[in-house]
């Protein structure tokens, strides 16, 4: 039997390195988690335990029907401004739910991201 400690990274195709970092680190804020090469195609951003990570490979391809990462964030309401601010374009939400506050958006390639905020137990 395989043991999962918890999942390393999640990763999101993109067609333009340069356009996509300009998103995730101008847009949402993100910092790289390490140095990068000149021309590197595949970028990390840790977030608390886990890790969002970027790349462009002719061979994985973005799909507005891929997998969706959920970022929680610590201040819903200042997150929203901000995409709002970027004029990026709700897909789902702001919705208020019973367990938590949510938003889904996509990035420049299609793929679907959602910011989140738990709600106190």
């Amino acid at each position: 039997m395989i043991r999962y400690r918890e999942i390393a990274f999640t990763a999101y195709p993109v067609t333009d390195i340069d356009r996509a970092r300009k998103f995730y680190e101008g847009v949402l804020g993100l910092k790289p988690s390490a140095p990068l090469a000149p021309g590197a195609k595949f970028v990390e951003y840790d977030i608390g335990p886990g890790t969002l990570a970027i790349g462009s490979s002719p061979n994985w391809l973005p799909s507005k029907d891929g997998a969706s990462s959920a970022l929680e964030v610590e201040d819903f309401d200042a997150a929203v401004a901000i995409l709002r601010h970027h004029k990026v374009e709700f897909i789902i939400g702001p919705l208020e739910m019973p367990t938590c506050q949510m938003a889904s958006f996509r990035d420049p390639d299609g793929n679907r991201l959602t910011v989140h905020r738990r709600k106190a137990n």
